[in-house]
């Protein structure tokens, strides 16, 4: 037998493979048993119980946790003031429908609503996030009855990074 890098090795010709064996008594995990080992543990055993968040039997995806309640102008603001921090572009899109659907064509790849429609141009050189606000609220007041999304676009690496709904209306 010979040992190198801590790996122990059988010279006998036609043995089968030994494995690595550990150069210290150290376990790498700790036994199933053992206190620590169950705290750090999470099972879907009978003691624990998921939380379903979303149901998606007839009910229209929209964007990233837009299954949580409508967001505060406070919410918003901060979300918005992460996207100046990371130096994106903030800009803001309406739409009548605001998920994505298949009506005018029904070919491989093609869905109505995945674009929608610009509230004015991109916020560039924007600093505070008091400026998308007032712009969130015009667009609201100009369109009560449609969904209206922020995004936050990275002009380096040219894509969307960030989005979120700012207002689902009430039908």
């Amino acid at each position: 037998m010979s040992a190198s890098a801590g790996i122990l090795t059988s010279a006998v010709a036609g043995s089968g493979y030994q494995g690595l064996k550990a150069n210290s008594a150290k376990q790498l995990f700790p036994a199933k048993d053992s206190i620590s080992w169950n705290s750090k543990t999470v099972s879907n055993g009978s003691r624990i119980h998921c939380m379903k968040t979303w149901n998606p039997i007839n009910n229209k995806k929209f964007e990233t946790l837009s299954y949580l309640p409508p967001l505060s102008d406070d919410s918003i603001a901060k979300n918005i003031d992460y996207m100046i921090k990371m130096g994106w572009i903030p800009c803001l899109e309406f739409d009548e429908v605001g998920h994505v659907r298949r009506e005018n064509s029904r070919m491989p790849g093609y869905y109505d609503g995945r674009y929608w429609t610009l509230w004015k141009l991109p916020m560039f050189g924007c600093n505070d996030s008091a400026q998308v606000l007032n712009e969130m609220h015009e667009c609201k007041k100009a369109y009560p009855n449609a969904y209206i999304r922020c995004l936050a676009f990275d002009n380096k690496k040219q894509c969307q990074c960030m989005s979120f709904i700012i207002q689902k209306p009430q039908l």
